[in-house]
């Protein structure tokens, strides 16, 4: 189990150098941009414009901050995402462009290789105390609010835009609000992508 810190992630240029990104975790972590197996990460999106394009990966989109924006996706109607739409899941090699409602936002990207790795990606406000476990490996991303997790060797507590990460050597793991909290639950998956789901 890790716990990652929002004042430790990693800030580095959008790949095609219109922006910058935050990123929170990579796998592997030394191969760059071309080459992850998975990846995740925030941005703050100030002005309409291109995506980067990512040959062979799944992006799923969530806005975490501000008043959204209208994602245009080759071959796709235009979606408008806001804090309250569902995870938007779209392939990183298609031709994408954004264009902001009312001023800056800040989103989370999960982005998986192709026929490598599955993302399934989920937010909810966390009322009571929850029991999570993965065969694979699995993100619990603090959006707003504050988190008490522990496992059977530790006690940690995460604060927003914290993340703890774990897999399958954690047999199960327990997490609870202290205060109102809402939680993006991100599982990767590996192997078949016709294999069953956890």
């Amino acid at each position: 189990m890790r716990i990652l810190r929002a004042t430790d992630y990693k800030v580095m240029p959008w790949k095609n150098g219109l922006g910058a990104t935050t990123e929170i975790a990579v796998s592997p972590e030394s191969d760059g941009l071309d080459n992850f197996a998975w990846r995740v990460s925030m941005a703050q999106v100030s002005s309409d414009g291109p995506f980067s394009s990512f040959p062979d990966i799944d992006r799923t989109l969530l806005v975490l901050a501000g008043q959204g924006m209208v994602l245009e996706v080759d071959g796709q109607p235009p979606a408008t995402l806001t804090q309250a739409s569902p995870p938007y899941a779209f392939a990183g090699d298609a031709t994408t462009s954004a264009r902001l409602v009312d001023g800056a936002i800040v989103d989370l990207n999960v982005m998986v290789r192709r026929g490598l790795v599955r993302a399934y990606v989920e937010r909810f406000d966390l009322a009571a105390p929850q029991r999570f476990s993965t065969t694979g490996v699995r993100l619990l991303f603090v959006q707003t609010g504050k988190l008490n997790a522990q496992s059977v060797a530790h006690y940690e507590t995460l604060t927003t835009n914290d993340t703890l990460l774990f897999d399958a050597l954690v047999p199960s793991l327990i997490v609870g609000p202290s205060v109102a909290t809402t939680l993006i639950s991100i599982e990767l998956a590996f192997g078949s992508p016709h294999a069953d789901r956890f």
